[in-house]
């Protein structure tokens, strides 16, 4: 985790992995390329972000065989006690304002699995989401005083941005 208690990429890819599994059980392949489809729609086709491993989940007890195969790549994975908590830990995390590729993908994520914690945990998240919204629209309309009036096109895209951000207010507020 980075200082402020916001995930790092692998930890971004250890919660897509867990979530995904305690949606329903998967094989290493179907878990892998569900993995890879979700994140690479969200942000991206990254390196960075492929390197957690099935196996360092397997090893540090957060997932295990729900069948008995003799070839491992057959195997239907699932979460176990300990996966559950790991998974817990990972939801109820800070979260960054979505910007960049990370962000957004944690973000996305965080609202895939929300149904997945407590109502009060989900209301947490939903409460910093919309706290974290709010320091963005802030940040942006700070932006737009000191530097809108200038050339460019810098306040359309603060526009834009500031569009996003209230149209993302105004939807968490619905669900929250």
């Amino acid at each position: 985790m980075y200082r402020d208690k916001t995930l790092i990429p692998s930890e971004a890819i250890r919660l897509c992995m867990l979530g995904t599994l305690a949606l329903r059980a998967h094989t290493y392949a179907e878990l892998s390329r569900e993995v890879r489809a979700f994140t690479s729609r969200i942000a991206g086709p990254s390196l960075d972000m492929m390197g957690s491993s099935i196996e360092l989940l397997r090893a540090e007890g957060l997932v295990a065989p729900a069948t008995d195969l003799p070839d491992p790549a057959d195997e239907t994975l699932e979460l176990t006690e300990t996966g559950k908590e790991e998974l817990r830990f990972l939801l109820v995390s800070n979260v960054r304002s979505p910007v960049d590729g990370v962000s957004q993908l944690v973000f996305a994520l965080k609202l895939r699995f929300l149904h997945l914690l407590s109502p009060e945990d989900s209301r947490d998240q939903i409460e910093r989401m919309r706290e974290i919204s709010e320091t963005e629209r802030a940040r942006l309309i700070d932006l737009k005083r000191r530097y809108g009036t200038e050339p460019g096109e810098f306040d359309a895209w603060l526009d834009l941005e500031l569009t996003q951000i209230e149209d993302r207010l105004d939807w968490l507020k619905s669900v929250g």
